[in-house]
């Protein structure tokens, strides 16, 4: 990866972008094979979620990333290059893909900037086996967008990035990227008024997805009695219609506004299907070889009062139940990042993450990555958690696919970006939803362990669902 500067308005001077992009020419013609030119700029202050509203086609990949703690927000549109894997390897497959790119990329701008450089976006399904042939995504979605516009704090920061052949029209080239960088500089400051969606209905018997939840606790409760398994995790899913098509903007506006606490994202198929949520999981955060990641698992409601609330915080940090659940995940997590030859250093105590509808027991765990470990890597031995799936893995993956009447799909799945320096940062795509013109599918999960009780298991479903409901109309 070669490095060049170039002047502050570089999409301002077609001569000097020209030139740019001829050395990515000249390369892919001495390679004899296509080059990636990546051009990192700050601008002035922009709304990445209002970038994405002017600039996103139906037909084109996406993924839209916000963490209002952090203040920060990603979107990312179109692809330069992509990859789409089915099957087994998909994660080595990934990383593969990822750093042939890189060996392929000539870096040109300001790359001391937060989010600069190449970032590759990838999503991966719950199981890497996808249930049905017309899933809306396949087991491994990774590309490299060809405008990103991202934000922290009050730096903003654009990354264009173009594949170059030996045969590409260079200046139809400069003349298309110079007239989409002035759409992104006069659209992106502000949202634009759009209508809001109405919910019409709820479909596909919701009252019997209701007794087959329940059955399904019962059912599972008597394998743990008879110690198939500790723990497996139990999504429901609803299918909602609406009398016009879910405004993805719109929603992600809700979304941001309620859940401030959660990572907002949206990502899509390029065949007008998007999968979003707010979620409180992050999977992995890298930065610098310092990892952190978080066990989170076990539950409780937010009370109305200052005093209920505080009952709730009592009674889930006491209850064996839920420490016994959260105890699942903390295990496994930290014998998975042994196995890479990380060393987990941890609190002894869980502790309290409260978001505006619910509260979880939480532990972070930090770990400083060796130079020969990919994300990836841990992405794949992180995957699934037991916050997601139960223990034994194998075990109670069978018995999801046994109690579970629908394709999870990105649902509980991972979700997130590596960038050329090895930064990295993943969720686990839950409190989530797929929406398709005026149709949605909302999912929720709880985890069952001994102790569980059907009856509050679809309280605690119920209320993730309802959360999200509330955002998409």
């Amino acid at each position: 990866m070669t490095v060049t500067s170039f002047c502050a308005n570089l999409f301002q001077d077609h001569k000097q972008l020209y030139q740019i992009l001829s050395v990515g020419k000249q390369q892919s013609i001495a390679k004899d094979c296509p080059q990636i030119v990546s051009i990192s700029q700050e601008m002035q202050r922009l709304d990445p979620l209002a970038v994405l509203q002017a600039i996103a086609k139906p037909n084109q990949l996406q993924f839209y990333w916000e963490n209002r703690r952090k203040q920060e927000a990603i979107a990312a549109i179109d692809a330069a290059v992509s990859l789409q894997v089915e099957g087994c390897d998909r994660f080595s497959k990934a990383q593969q893909f990822i750093q042939h790119c890189l060996k392929n990329t000539i870096s040109n701008g300001i790359l001391n900037l937060p989010f600069s450089g190449s970032h590759f976006f990838c999503s991966f399904t719950f199981f890497e086996n996808n249930l049905t042939v017309d899933t809306p995504f396949p087991s491994a979605t990774v590309f490299l967008p060809r405008w990103q516009v991202s934000i922290q704090n009050d730096t903003c920061v654009l990354v264009a990035n173009v594949e170059i052949s030996s045969k590409v029209n260079l200046e139809l080239l400069v003349e298309s990227l110079c007239r989409q960088f002035r759409t992104i500089s006069w659209s992106g400051h502000s949202l634009a008024n759009s209508n809001e969606t109405k919910l019409a209905q709820l479909i596909k018997q919701d009252s019997n997805n209701t007794e087959w939840f329940k059955l399904a606790v019962s059912s599972a409760l008597k394998s743990i009695q008879t110690n198939q398994f500790s723990k497996v995790v139990l999504a429901n899913a609803i299918d909602v219609l609406s009398p016009q098509p879910f405004n993805l903007i719109n929603s992600l506006k809700n979304l941001r506004k309620r859940h401030p606490d959660c990572y907002i994202f949206s990502t899509s198929n390029g065949k007008g299907q998007n999968f979003i949520g707010a979620s409180p999981e992050r999977l992995i955060s890298i930065h610098n070889k310092q990892l952190v990641t978080d066990a989170l698992a076990g539950s409780a409601p937010r009370g109305k009062t200052r005093g209920e609330d505080a009952a709730f915080a009592h009674q889930l940090l006491l209850s064996p139940k839920e420490r016994r659940e959260h105890q699942f995940v903390l295990d496994f997590i930290t014998k998975r990042l042994a196995q890479l030859g990380l060393v987990p250093q941890l609190l002894p105590t869980p502790q309290l993450l409260q978001l505006s509808n619910i509260q979880h027991l939480w532990t972070p765990i930090q770990a400083l990555v060796p130079t020969d470990v990919h994300p990836l890597d841990i992405v794949a031995k992180l995957h699934p958690t037991p916050a997601v799936a139960g223990v034994p893995t194998d075990v109670v993956l069978r018995h999801i696919l046994h109690y579970e009447h629908f394709d999870r799909g990105l649902y509980a799945a991972p979700l997130g970006w590596v960038d050329y320096q090895g930064n990295s940062e993943f969720i686990v795509g839950i409190r989530s939803a797929l929406i398709e013109g005026s149709k949605a599918r909302l999912y929720a999960g709880a985890g069952i362990v001994a102790g569980s009780a059907p009856e509050k298991e679809l309280v605690e479903i119920q209320l993730k669902l309802q959360a999200l409901l509330r955002a998409l109309a």
